[in-house]
């Protein structure tokens, strides 16, 4: 090993090193954006290396060179608009499309080897070694589900394709078929075999399964099935490692994969659900619309805008409970400006984060810290629940299933799931534009109950209104 060798490995090791601490730092809000840098500044240098290595070992051709140039500046500057147009709400789409690129990436690095592998077995005849066959396969099968079930999980979160579960004639024989003939192929070619055909066979299989996997899936789940995704395009990442003999590539690949598996199992458990019956299919998915009664009968009491002020204006204590409706109704800004004027008027306020309150993790979080609101009253589920025994006034925004006490009954599609404890407050607000359902498709008893009070309105327009009513008083 000679001496350029040696600096770029170490290069490549502080670029791991930078993925690892970036990863840390993305622990909290108010560090996740520096430690985002961090990581891409670990991968500059990981890509930096390696393009150093690979022309000072004659390695590479200037016309790939520039090709490879050419592509990083393309698409880290397609990359670059996305991000800073795309608007907030829209973001969990363009995570599930970001997957969709990255598996599909690794998938097309294992395909181009094997190919090219298998052009040279041709001439000098003999089975490609294990080392390299298994991560091939495994990075293809990995690749391919994650490319075509991430662009299905971004379709059904645009609505291009509805976000109903969405059955499969026979799918779970067809399931169980694509698996099948991926595992024989697999091991076919693991046997020592060497085929292209056999190849494309994995890699129609996979892409199909995708398809099959996600289409059955509500929206309800989409989080979990985002960081589920997630989680694959890492493991494809790092397939792609062992079959390039890349270490930078093989540590950040199981960064994500192992980060993303975690974040799963997290949202898994925030819906009470296992990441098995979530596969299997969803719950629902989409808005219904019902009546002014609720499930057990009750009526729904209807709150002007003043005394919605008064209560929110004298009170000590209001916790805001903010879900995917503030999200879609861009009014994060307007929710910071109440929250700043019942503050100035002595009002302490925290805010309600629930795991799945948006469309995927820490979706509401990020939504809350681009309006600038501090992070210290930004509080989990668990950390807030007890304090809505001390609420005066609990202000509900867009959130729906995640604040039904239909939950804590057996029997209902939301039966377990853990919820944030608002019903538990003194008073109660709710700001939602009809009495429409969330995505479970079921009535939230909250809204019957006697302590609370429906602002019908849409979210961003409620909030300045209730802005407008408070500075009045």
């Amino acid at each position: 090993m000679d001496l350029l060798d040696t600096i770029v490995r170490l290069v490549w090791l502080l670029g791991a090193a930078g993925f690892v601490f970036g990863l840390m730092r993305m622990n909290s809000p108010a560090t996740a954006r520096n430690g985002n840098l961090i990581s891409a500044g670990g991968m500059a240098l990981a890509i930096g290396g390696t393009a150093v290595l690979l022309v000072s070992n004659g390695s590479i051709s200037t016309t790939a060179l520039l090709i490879i140039v050419a592509g990083i500046a393309v698409g880290g500057g397609l990359g670059l608009y996305m991000a800073r147009t795309v608007k907030m709400t829209a973001m969990p789409q363009l995570v599930s499309l970001f997957n969709a690129v990255g598996g599909g990436a690794a998938a097309l690095i294992a395909i181009d080897d094997y190919i090219r592998l298998a052009s040279v077995q041709s001439l000098l005849p003999g089975s490609i070694p294990l080392e390299v066959s298994i991560p091939t396969v495994l990075d293809i099968v990995i690749g391919g589900i994650t490319f075509t079930g991430s662009i299905l999980a971004s379709g059904k979160l645009m609505g291009i394709i509805s976000g109903k579960p969405i059955k499969v004639p026979g799918g779970q024989l067809v399931t169980l078929a694509l698996a099948l003939i991926t595992a024989v192929a697999a091991i076919y070619l693991w046997a020592g075999n060497v085929s292209v055909p056999i190849l494309f066979v994995i890699i129609a299989a996979s892409l199909i399964f995708g398809i099959t996997m996600v289409l059955p899936i509500g929206g309800a789940d989409m989080p979990v099935v985002i960081s589920l995704l997630n989680s694959f395009t890492g493991t494809a990442v790092a397939m792609a490692g062992f079959v390039l003999g890349n270490d930078v590539l093989i540590i950040a690949g199981a960064l994500v994969g192992a980060s993303g598996a975690i974040l799963t199992k997290l949202m898994a458990d925030a819906m009470n659900r296992s990441v098995v019956n979530i596969m299997i299919g969803g719950f629902g998915g989409g808005e219904g619309t019902v009546g002014a009664v609720g499930a057990e009968g009750g009526s729904v009491r209807s709150l002007g805008m003043d005394d919605a002020a008064i209560q929110l204006a004298y009170a000590q204590n209001v916790i805001i409970v903010p879900g995917y409706g503030l999200a879609v109704a861009q009014a994060q800004h307007a929710v910071r400006e109440l929250a700043e004027l019942l503050e100035a008027r002595g009002v302490n306020v925290s805010y309600a984060i629930h795991p799945v309150a948006g469309r995927m993790p820490g979706h509401m979080n990020v939504l809350l810290a681009e309006a600038n609101v501090p992070y210290p009253q930004l509080r989990e589920m668990d950390d807030i629940n007890p304090e809505f025994d001390r609420c005066d006034v609990a202000l509900v925004i867009g959130a729906n299933d995640v604040t039904n006490p239909a939950a804590r009954r057996a029997g209902t599609p939301v039966s377990g799931m853990p919820i944030l404890d608002v019903d538990h407050a003194k008073s109660i607000i709710v700001i939602k534009r009809s009495m429409g359902r969330g995505y479970a498709g079921i009535d939230n008893e909250l809204y019957v109950n006697p302590k609370t009070g429906m602002l019908f309105a849409d979210a961003k327009q409620g909030l300045a209104d209730l802005v407008a009513a408070v500075k009045a008083l």
